[in-house]
């Protein structure tokens, strides 16, 4: 305003004639120079009136990584460590192994870390040899069809196109794999000869554990043997007594704000409440239940068909591949679990973790509840390993029952007998022990320390993403069943599932996330296909009719798909039966159903493939057609790929090995596909 009245009197001055005290130009100067100085006070003004900004600190999340740097060297020198283990694991048994083995290091003077290979410069394993007694172990999980973990993916390519010199370089190799899959511990059996050849030394014998029979067997009875070797190899005088450490420290907190405190989230706080993309398995999505329904019609077992509505996320699938799903515990189980620790499953807590170096800070998201974190974040259900079993035992006040834990945590014949027999054959869980050990009391904090993360729970989809773009389809059979004990266990997630009922106005979500397959069907529409799927084995196949339905819907041609359907009774648990007799009406499907209960003698989709040898020939020899399996590794997948060896060999003219080969080569050319499970 000041700058403006100066101005118009300057201006009226010339106006009236009268000799100017300043001239034109004296005016304009001064005008540039007034107008600058008013611009830089408002500027001042406006920037005092800015709100000051403020920042909070978030509690640590559940990814547990830090922002130091990926040496695992440097932290080995920086601890006085010599011991390295690291770990590639799907569903944490691998993480567990690893960090047991690191532990037992103290007791043979090997002080251990263990490692995530993802978070890690692996490149550093060239320098591992300078430091003294230096000793790296790989706990290997085999997933999917023998391909590594997700976390060792990298790791593993490394090594398979590296060409580096490893000399000096000490290991081992314990891998984990089921035998009922092809690719029985692929991944660990190839690391351990790559290391070799690229010049590494191997101080002990590969470890092959079997889930399928028992793991935890498998694991203690090599590392019993695996220490004793290792002590050979460095010249360690034995080991010392065993001593049980805690791995992590308890810290209550009644002080946290609650807006600080975690409520089942995965990773990011408020993550439930504040959606935001992309989701992923830190990241889950929060998924409204559009429909959830019966698919049985009787025979007392249960079969859900449920439909989850994927609109706003981003998330895209194709037919064939997985949406997992983060269950939540039984809150009666907890509540029980709680009684018998005598806790208080409100207080609010933090596990800290006593090795200042381990990027992994806390064993879940803290700080939270002692329910919540029962509830949302450890597998109370699992069948506890036997170092569980040994620190319980540490907390029974009777003598008799202290030396029952500490017999089956044991490698003894004796111990181990009575391990399978109490534990996994009776399918006794946290919550069982402690009510058949009744003077063992254990710390809640030490109890939630020990048990197993809750893992996410993985479904073929059973729906088409090009016709369902915004929807993904689940079948899922419920987990019910009574144990020797006359208890009765049931499914973490489809128990969960079961009782997630959407109702009118009310939405109903599950959080979860999709996980991309190989199971794919053919590139070409025109390929035929046959698919073998008993039970909720069809639900991929499902996925497959519904996409080669629509493509000949829009005038496209579609080659044969054959599909080989079985269950117990056409009137119980014949799944999908309208869906499946429409496409047959339609032409697009060829069924072959075999109905197991209907008659005296019983008839499976074996018996059905073996029938049809001409037809199976035709499809996969002749015309090149791609062959799928779904359901059961253990029994169902191993005879029908027997079956498929027999009529290569009879039908081509092939000998059993050449038969064998050929199925190799397609399934290196993606035209034999397996989604199994046991």
């Amino acid at each position: 305003m000041a700058s403006e009245q100066i101005i118009e009197e300057a201006a009226e001055a010339v106006a009236g004639g009268n000799e100017p005290f300043l001239g034109l130009l004296d005016i304009a100067l001064l005008a540039v120079l007034i107008g600058g100085a008013a611009f830089y006070f408002l500027r001042s003004r406006k920037k005092e009136e800015e709100p000051v900004r403020s920042y909070s600190i978030q509690p640590t999340t559940v990814s547990t990584t830090t922002a130091t740097d990926n040496s695992f060297i440097k932290k080995l020198k920086a601890s006085g460590r010599s011991l390295v283990v690291f770990y590639g694991s799907q569903t944490g048994t691998g993480e567990e192994f690893a960090g047991r083995l690191a532990k037992e290091g103290i007791r043979y003077r090997l002080k251990g870390m263990v490692a995530d290979p993802e978070e890690c410069d692996m490149e550093e394993l060239l320098q591992l040899k300078d430091i003294d007694n230096s000793l790296a172990v790989f706990c290997l999980a085999t997933y999917g069809e023998g391909d590594p973990t997700d976390n060792a993916m990298e790791f593993y390519e490394w090594i398979t196109n590296g060409d580096v010199d490893l000399t000096g370089l000490n290991y081992a190799v314990f891998g984990l794999g089921n035998k009922t899959y092809e690719h029985y511990n692929k991944v660990a059996i190839y690391v351990d000869k790559r290391l070799e050849e690229l010049g590494a030394n191997r101080v002990f014998e590969l470890g092959l554990g079997d889930d399928d029979a028992n793991i935890e067997d498998d694991f203690i009875t090599w590392k019993d043997r695996f220490w004793p070797a290792v002590c050979d190899h460095f010249g360690i005088e034995g080991g010392g007594e065993e001593v049980l450490i805690r791995q992590y420290r308890l810290l209550e907190q009644p002080d946290v704000q609650p807006d600080r405190i975690y409520t089942g989230e995965i990773a990011r706080l408020h993550s439930v409440q504040n959606q935001r993309p992309p989701f992923d398995a830190k990241n889950p999505f929060l998924a409204p239940i559009k429909v959830n329904r019966e698919l049985h019609k009787g025979g007392g077992r249960s079969c859900m068909h449920i439909e989850l509505s994927i609109e706003g996320s981003k998330m895209r699938y194709d037919a064939g591949d997985h949406v997992a799903m983060y269950p939540i515990n039984d809150k009666g189980l907890v509540e029980k679990l709680g009684q018998l620790c005598n806790a208080d499953l409100d207080t609010i807590f933090s596990l800290i973790n006593t090795d200042t170096d381990s990027s992994k800070k806390h064993p879940f998201p803290c700080p939270t509840t002692y329910r919540t974190a029962l509830t949302h974040y450890l597998e109370i259900t699992a069948i506890p390993r036997t170092h569980i079993l040994k620190e319980l035992a540490e907390y029974c006040t009777d003598e008799k029952e202290k030396e029952l834990l500490r017999s089956m945590a044991s490698i003894s014949p004796e111990g181990k007998e009575k391990y399978q027999s109490w534990i996994q054959d009776a399918c006794r869980n946290i919550v069982h022990i402690l009510e058949d050990i009744k003077s063992c009391r254990p710390p809640i904090d030490h109890v939630c320390e020990l048990l197993p993360r809750l893992q996410p729970r993985y479904y073929s989809i059973s729906s088409s993403g090009k016709l369902h773009p915004t929807d993904v389809h689940v079948t899922a059979v419920l987990v019910e069943y009574k144990t020797p004990t006359g208890r009765v266990n049931k499914g973490v997630a489809t128990t969960y599932l079961k009782n997630k009922q959407p109702k009118d106005g009310e939405e109903v979500k599950v959080p979860v996330f999709i996980r991309k397959s190989q199971f794919r069907l053919p590139t070409k529409p025109e390929t035929p296909i046959i698919m073998v799927g008993p039970g909720t084995g069809l639900a991929p196949f499902r996925g497959f009719i519904q996409e080669r339905q629509h493509l000949r819907d829009e005038g496209k041609t579609v080659g044969e798909s054959i599909l080989y359907f079985g269950c117990r009774k056409r009137s119980e648990d014949y799944i999908y039966e309208s869906e499946l007799e429409e496409w047959v009406k339609k032409g697009t499907l060829n069924l072959k159903a075999a109905f197991s209960r209907d008659q005296a003698s019983k008839v499976y989709v074996q018996h059905l493939l073996e029938q049809d040898a001409d037809l199976i020939w035709n499809v996969i020899g002749e015309n090149k057609g791609h062959f799928y399996i779904c359901g059961d590794a253990k029994n169902m997948a191993v005879d029908v790929r027997n079956i498929l060896v027999k009529i290569l060999s009879t039908k081509g003219n092939m000998s059993e090995a050449d038969a064998v080969q050929y199925i190799k080569k397609m399934e290196a050319q993606k035209r034999y596909s397996a989604d199994v499970w046991s």
